[in-house]
């Protein structure tokens, strides 16, 4: 029996959040990875507190794409905070639905939830290869094309 809550707090007013398609992709990554027990929370923020979180925690200036905070391994717990003004920004330069690029952050943050890296070449690779695998289970191939 699977115990994996999922918990959205959209803290932005400028793009939209499809709780429902965000949710399944968080769980469709920790089912994919064998996790059974899970709390974790999505918190979808605008810019000015993606780079308030982004500096405070990372010391990095500026609005970010994704910051995973892990708090608990058993059961697995964390939170994602997710900047959805940049989520909008890349889609439209990358030419996709900000919900995709949306979507790919979810992922991206809770393989990192799971353990993965992408610091080095070698892991980001072998993490990218598993957002891939997530992005095609749910009808987005190819839009994890990045850096």
């Amino acid at each position: 029996m699977q115990n994996i809550t999922i918990a959205i707090a959209n803290r932005q007013k400028t793009v939209p959040i499809d709780r429902v398609v965000l949710r399944r992709a968080a769980k469709i990554v920790l089912r994919g990875e064998g996790v059974t027990s899970a709390e974790i929370s999505l918190a979808f923020v605008d810019d000015p507190e993606s780079a308030r979180v982004n500096w405070e925690f990372l010391r990095h200036r500026g609005p970010t794409d994704v910051i995973t905070f892990p708090l608990g391994s058993d059961p697995l717990v964390g939170e994602l905070v997710i900047g959805a003004e940049v989520a909008g920004r890349v889609a439209g330069e990358r030419g996709h639905a900000t919900a995709d690029e949306l979507a790919l952050y979810v992922i991206h943050g809770v393989l990192h939830l799971c353990g993965y890296d992408d610091k080095k070449a070698g892991p980001r690779k072998v993490m990218r290869g598993r957002e891939a695998h997530y992005l095609a289970a749910l009808g987005l191939p190819g839009i994890n094309e990045r850096t």
